[in-house]
């Protein structure tokens, strides 16, 4: 089944379409059989997802039984300024990049309406890594524009989860190079909890979304636009096909997470940094920092690691890492591919309030000119 916009995307639209039609058959394929199940006795709660790197109201300990989480999300093709002069033609959950993290508890459910606005161009679904089943949901959620659907499923196992657009072929890695990749939070019941087993909690969480961008460039060098995310698609997917990004960021843009936006917080206060990264691994490292506790493959199931100078994410993934800050001043936060972090643009800031411990760190002589 093609879009009713396929037609304006030349190129684009005649590589769309046998895989919209392979992907609409396989929904159909997917079309549940079983008796719906009776759910009727759980509590409900809506959740109102926010843009990363900030993350819904949740608590950090299960208040009771499992429970229906609903969440809303609106996919929306735009174009975004990556950095001056160079624009993606981006594909996004809820209007960012990443998309939004959710929050659950193991073995609440998540109830997902996924909306494709009339305005768009492309078919899009959700691929949770955390959902059991019909390719991670990708195989029920499939929507044309003008369309909408609600898929549910139960959060068995807990961590950090990578969940993205999967519409089928060479159109996976377009959508998720364009922007389509979010993350699930599932935490265990009681919490988080230490080596020892001992509860842990946080008093500030963060969602750092790393992206490569293969921004296409003319014959001047200089980065290319265009009118639409159909047009751009056969030089974007040349340029993809050569794995080498214009640019590597995190949360959509190059300083997204810094200057003005930077990340703030306290000395004494510990925060969870989650980042993902959909397509290749990365390596999150604070400077002047340390990961306390890290649970580097994003299982909180397992013991975490502890005083990690640098983490490794693989891609396709999430994780998440603690730290308490027990010095002020200003931290970057960087993927220590540092060719990525300095001239790419994967770094963010976190500015740290609070009085200076000169036990931990102290000038003992300042600059001065050296006399010979």
């Amino acid at each position: 089944m093609l879009t009713r916009r396929a037609a304006l995307f030349g190129a684009a639209g005649i590589a769309a379409a046998p895989l919209i039609a392979t992907a609409a058959k396989a929904e159909e394929a997917m079309t549940p059989v079983a008796a719906p199940a009776d759910l009727s006795k759980l509590k409900r709660i809506k959740r109102e997802l926010v843009a990363p790197p900030f993350v819904h109201e949740h608590e950090q300990v299960a208040p009771g039984d499992p429970r229906i989480v609903e969440f809303e999300m609106e996919i929306v093709e735009k174009e975004i300024e990556v950095d001056r002069g160079a624009y993606l033609q981006g594909m996004t959950f809820n209007g960012s990049i990443p998309g939004p993290m959710m929050v659950v508890h193991q073995d609440d459910y998540v109830e997902l309406t996924l909306i494709n606005p009339a305005r768009n161009m492309l078919q899009h679904n959700v691929d949770f890594h955390a959902a059991t089943g019909g390719l991670g949901g990708g195989a029920l959620t499939l929507v044309n524009p003008g369309e909408k659907t609600v898929l549910r499923f139960k959060a068995t196992r807990s961590g950090t989860f990578v969940y993205h657009c999967a519409p089928g072929g060479p159109m996976i890695p377009w959508h998720v190079a364009a922007g389509m990749v979010g993350t699930i939070m599932v935490l265990p019941r009681e919490g988080l909890s230490d080596h020892k087993g001992r509860p842990v909690t946080y008093d500030r969480v963060y969602y750092i979304g790393e992206n490569e961008f293969y921004i296409p460039k003319d014959e001047k060098g200089n980065y290319k636009r265009y009118a639409d995310v159909g047009e751009s698609y056969p030089d974007t997917e040349e340029v993809m096909n050569g794995l080498i990004p214009s640019h590597v960021v995190f949360n959509g843009a190059v300083g997204a997470l810094t200057g003005d936006k930077a990340l703030t917080a306290k000395v004494g206060e510990k925060v969870l940094f989650v980042h993902s990264q959909g397509n290749r691994d990365t390596r999150p490292h604070l400077i002047g920092g340390h990961g306390d506790l890290v649970w580097e493959h994003g299982k909180f199931s397992n013991v975490p690691d502890r005083d990690l100078e640098t983490w490794f994410i693989r891609g396709g993934s999430a994780g998440a890492a603690l730290y308490e800050f027990l010095q002020p001043g200003l931290y970057a936060y960087v993927n220590h591919n540092l060719i990525e972090a300095v001239n790419l643009g994967a770094t963010a800031h976190v500015k740290v309030e609070g009085a200076w411990n000169n036990d931990l760190m102290e000038q003992v002589v300042a600059p001065t000119e050296m006399i010979s």
